[in-house]
């Protein structure tokens, strides 16, 4: 993709507006349907769905089915496609982006993903989280009814060069009442089971589909590590001040 000058422009004129600003920045950390989005920004559901709209046709946002109800669309932020955008219009500005030094997270966080069987995302998020933050992070994973780890997450994860064969599948009882900076669904159906932890941990969305074929692990995992990456890029920021 390479965006003309007035492509940039339009690009630049869509971030600007208020509203979608707030959207764009609403779901940087997690998913959101509708109905959430509105409480989020303070504006009626019909303005809501325009900007929405307008964000989805430049595939900065896409959208879909959530899979605990059939009914509710799950909003998330294209973050790989943002990403290209921005740097096309600094290009096109002719904005040099220096590459910042790696991010060293001030303090250790405790981070639990879950899903339903505990046996391909949350796991596949796992493996990503402890590699990518260079153990940074304590990560765990766990799940409302734990099965196995499917032999395809890790296979998928062989690929990215983690070894995820010796994580198993737990029970998220198993870790109530432990402290957890973050606790972050990665399936739908469990979002709406989710049990209480502390009042001090904060607790994120990302609707990511049930894998099934190799190519639809391959995707997940590569959505996950995008996702994680950005994760603690703002965790640095937020932990720094």
């Amino acid at each position: 993709m390479s965006l003309t000058a007035s492509q940039s422009l339009g690009f630049l004129k869509l971030l600007a507006h208020d509203i979608r600003w707030q959207l764009v920045s609403a779901l940087l950390t997690g998913d959101y349907r509708v109905q959430e989005l509105v409480e989020q920004v303070g504006q009626p559901m019909n303005l809501v769905s325009y900007h929405l709209k307008h964000l989805r046709d430049q595939q900065i946002v896409y959208a879909r089915r959530s899979d605990a109800d059939g009914r509710d669309m799950y909003y998330s932020l294209n973050q790989d496609q943002l990403k290209v955008m921005y740097r096309e219009a600094g290009e096109a500005l002719r904005i040099v982006e220096e590459t910042p030094p790696a991010a060293e997270i001030p303090q250790p966080a405790r981070v639990l993903f879950l899903c339903t069987g505990n046996s391909a995302r949350s796991q596949i998020a796992e493996g990503l989280m402890r590699q990518i933050s260079k153990g940074q992070v304590e990560v765990f994973s766990a799940g409302s009814h734990p099965s196995e780890v499917k032999p395809s997450a890790v296979e998928v994860m062989a690929g990215f060069g983690i070894d995820i064969s010796q994580q198993t599948s737990k029970h998220f009882d198993q870790f109530q009442g432990q402290p957890f900076d973050y606790v972050i669904t990665v399936c739908d159906k469990v979002r709406e089971i989710c049990p209480p932890f502390t009042d001090k941990t904060e607790f994120i969305h990302w609707s990511m589909p049930d894998p099934t074929t190799y190519e639809e692990f391959q995707e997940v995992a590569r959505l996950l590590r995008t996702r994680i990456q950005y994760f603690l890029l703002t965790l640095h920021h937020k932990r720094a001040s």
